[in-house]
C-alpha cells in the first residue's frame, strides 16, 4: 500500500510499529534488509532517532543486538533490537538468540515472515518461529493483527526487561506490515524496568547466617547486574572483608582493584579459588545462576552441598531452586538487594580476614610470569594493561585464547567485558562494533582466535561503513585449540578435523580498510600495539602462536599428552 491508496487518517503498520520502537527509546537497530520486512525498511527514515546499522550476516545482526543489550544492561537496561528475514535470517540469527537466553541478556529479534494467507503451506522460507523460537527465548509470537501492534512491542520489552532479562521474539507477517491502522492508535508509554523490594526478614536471616559463617564467599554477577549493583555490593563486601568471586565471564562485575575481589570462576579458574568456594560453609550467589561453566561441572559447589549453606539471589524466581537446593532464596532485584546490604547494619559482624587473603591468591595468579615463549601472550596482555585506558572494553568468542584475557587483564570498567558465557564462537568482532557504535570515546578491543574470527569476520566490513574504532586482535595458533585441547586429554596423539590451514590474516584486514600487521614474537605484539593505539579506525594485528602452549593455565600439548598415556 502506498501513500496515494492508503485511506486518509490512516498509516501503515510498519510505521506504527517503528514508532512504538521510538516511544520505548530505542536508538539503534541492527539488521540484514529482506523482501519480508520492507515496510519497515520505509518507516524508519521517518524516524532519524532510530539509527539502522546495516551488517553482513545474521548471526553477525543477533551478536550486534545481544551485545547492545548488554551494554544498556548496564545502565538504561533498555534490549538491543534487531530485524532479519525470514528462513535463512531466522535460523542464521538464532545463534544470537541463544547467547542471549544463556547470557540473561535483554534483546528483541523482529522477523519478517509469510503473508498471513500462505501460513502453514510450506512457503517460501517458511518456519513456525514461535515454535522454533520457544525453548530459546522469553517469548515467541506473531503478530498478525496491526491493531495489537502497541500491545505487542510494550509486553516485548517488559518481558526483555523484566526477571531475568532475556530474548524476545516476533514474526511480523509481511501482509500485515502493509495493512492501514489509525493514525490515532498511539503507541504504549516507555516500559521501565520495574524495582523488586528486597524482604526485611529474609535480609536478616541472610545476616545472621553470615554473622555464624566461618569461610564465607560471593560468587556475583549476572541477571539484572548494573553499574549501581556494582557499586553497593563492593561497598557491602568490603565492609566485612566477603571474598567475591565472579561467576564466568561477569568479571567486571566488581572493580578489579577492590581488596575483596578473589577473581573469576569458570575455566581455567585459580585453584586456590575452586578450592576457597569447595571449603566455603556459606555460599551466596547474588545474580548469577550457577551454571554449568562457574560450577566446574555442578560439582563446585555441589547440586545438594552438603555442609554448606547456600543462599541465592536472583531476580526471576523461576530461578530461585531450579537447579540447586536452596537454603535461602530472595527475588529482588540486584541493585536493590545491593543497596540494602551496604546500608544494612552489620556493625555486629567482625570483618573477615578471608576477604584480603583471596585477593592476594588472585593477584599472584593473575600476574604475568618471564616466559621463553617467542609469542607469550600472558606478556602480550601485561602490555596492554600498561598502554590502553582502564576502561577499555574487550570482547571475544569463545576458545582456549580468550583464558589468557580471563586471567591477565584487568576489567576495570562497567561495562568492560563482552563474552558469551553459551560459549558461542565468533562473537568477539560482532560484539566489538556494537560496543565501539556504543561507546565511541571508549577503547574497545575484539579478541579472536583464528578459527573465531573467520566465523564472522565478515563484519569488520560493517565496522568500515559506519567509522567504528577498534582494535581487533587474531590469536592464531593453526587449530580449533580448545577442541585439539580435549583431544589430547581423552585421544592423545589422534588429531583430527582440529587443523587449520589459516589465510594470512593482517591481509584480509587490510581488505577491509584496516591497519594491519603480522607479528610472531612478544616484542613485535608490543610494538604494534603501540602503533595501533596511535591510529583510528579499525586496526588488526596478527599475533602467531606456538600451539604446544595450548592453554593460560600452563598446559601444553606434549603434558597433555603424556599425562593422557600415564592414566591409559
Amino acid at each position: 500500500m502506498t501513500d496515494s491508496t492508503r485511506p486518509e487518517g490512516t498509516r501503515t503498520a510498519a510505521a506504527l510499529l517503528v514508532d512504538c520502537l521510538a516511544e520505548q527509546g530505542a536508538s539503534r537497530i541492527f539488521t540484514v534488509p529482506g523482501e519480508s520486512f520492507l515496510a519497515v525498511l520505509d518507516a524508519l527514515p521517518d524516524r532519524p532517532e532510530i539509527e539502522v546499522v546495516t551488517c553482513r550476516q545474521e548471526g553477525g545482526v543477533a551478536f550486534m543486538a545481544c551485545a547492545d543489550g548488554a551494554l544498556n544492561a548496564a545502565g538504561s537496561g533498555a534490549p538491543g533490537i534487531a530485524f532479519v528475514t525470514r528462513g535463512p535470517g531466522a535460523t542464521n540469527a538464532s545463534i544470537g538468540v541463544h547467547v542471549a537466553h544463556q547470557d540473561s541478556q535483554p534483546m528483541i529479534l523482529f522477523v519478517g515472515d509469510v503473508a498471513r494467507g500462505a501460513q502453514g503451506r510450506e512457503g517460501f522460507q517458511e518456519v513456525d518461529f514461535p515454535a522454533f523460537f520457544a525453548p530459546i527465548s522469553k517469548w515467541a509470537a506473531r503478530i498478525d493483527d496491526p491493531l495489537r501492534i502497541p500491545e505487542y512491542i510494550a509486553r516485548a520489552y517488559a518481558v526483555a526487561i523484566s526477571g531475568r532479562p532475556g530474548p524476545v521474539v516476533l514474526a511480523l507477517p509481511e501482509d500485515m506490515l502493509v495493512e492501514a491502522v489509525p493514525a490515532s492508535l498511539a503507541p504504549r508509554p516507555q516500559v521501565l524496568r520495574p524495582a523488586q523490594a528486597v524482604c526485611p526478614d529474609a535480609m536478616r536471616a541472610l545476616f545472621d547466617m553470615i554473622g555464624d559463617a566461618a569461610s564465607p564467599i560471593a560468587i556475583i554477577g549476572g541477571a539484572g547486574w548494573n553499574a549501581k549493583a556494582r557499586q553497593y555490593f563492593q561497598q557491602f563486601a568490603e565492609s566485612i572483608g566477603l571474598p567475591v568471586a565472579t561467576a564466568f565471564r561477569r568479571q567486571d562485575a566488581i572493580a578489579p582493584d577492590s581488596p575483596v575481589y578473589a577473581g573469576n570462576l569458570g575455566y581455567g579458574p585459580n585453584p586456590q579459588l575452586v578450592e576457597r568456594v569447595r571449603q566455603a560453609d556459606l555460599v551466596i550467589a547474588v545474580g548469577a545462576r550457577l551454571g554449568e561453566a562457574t560450577t566446574d561441572g555442578y560439582e563446585v559447589p555441589t547440586l545438594e552441598h552438603p555442609g554448606q549453606t547456600l543462599v541465592h539471589i536472583h531476580p526471576d524466581p523461576e530461578e530461585l531452586g531450579r537447579v540447586y537446593r536452596t537454603d535461602l532464596a530472595l527475588c529482588c532485584a540486584m541493585d536493590e538487594f545491593a543497596e540494602c546490604a551496604a546500608l544494612w547494619d552489620h556493625s555486629d559482624i567482625i570483618p573477615f580476614d578471608a576477604g584480603a587473603e583471596a585477593h592476594a591468591e588472585w593477584l599472584a595468579w593473575a600476574t604475568p610470569q618471564p616466559s621463553d615463549a617467542a609469542m607469550d601472550l600472558a606478556a602480550c596482555v601485561g602490555a596492554m594493561r600498561e598502554m590502553l585506558p582502564a576502561d577499555t572494553i574487550i570482547c571475544n568468542g569463545a576458545g582456549n585464547f580468550a583464558g589468557w584475557w580471563h586471567r591477565y587483564w584487568r576489567y576495570a570498567a562497567y561495562p568492560g567485558q563482552l563474552a558469551p558465557t553459551c560459549g558461542a564462537m565468533g562473537y568477539g568482532v560482532p560484539a566489538a562494533v556494537a560496543a565501539a557504535l556504543r561507546f565511541p570515546e571508549r577503547t574497545v578491543v575484539a579478541v579472536a582466535g583464528d578459527g573465531d574470527f573467520l566465523m564472522n569476520g565478515q563484519e569488520l566490513a560493517t565496522a568500515a561503513q559506519y567509522g567504528a574504532d577498534l582494535i581487533v586482535v587474531v590469536v592464531d595458533n593453526g587449530a580449533y585449540g580448545t577442541i585439539r585441547m580435549h583431544q589430547e586429554r581423552e585421544y592423545p596423539g589422534r588429531v583430527s578435523a582440529t587443523a587449520l590451514a589459516n589465510p594470512d590474516f593482517a591481509m584480509l584486514g587490510a581488505a577491509f580498510g584496516a591497519w594491519s600487521t603480522r607479528t610472531g614474537t612478544t616484542a613485535e605484539f608490543i610494538a604494534a600495539l603501540g602503533e595501533a593505539m596511535g591510529r583510528k579506525g579499525i586496526r588488526l594485528i596478527h599475533a602467531l602462536t606456538d600451539l604446544e602452549r595450548i592453554a593460560a593455565s600452563g598446559a601444553t600439548i606434549s603434558g597433555l599428552r603424556a599425562r593422557a598415556n600415564r592414566t591409559a
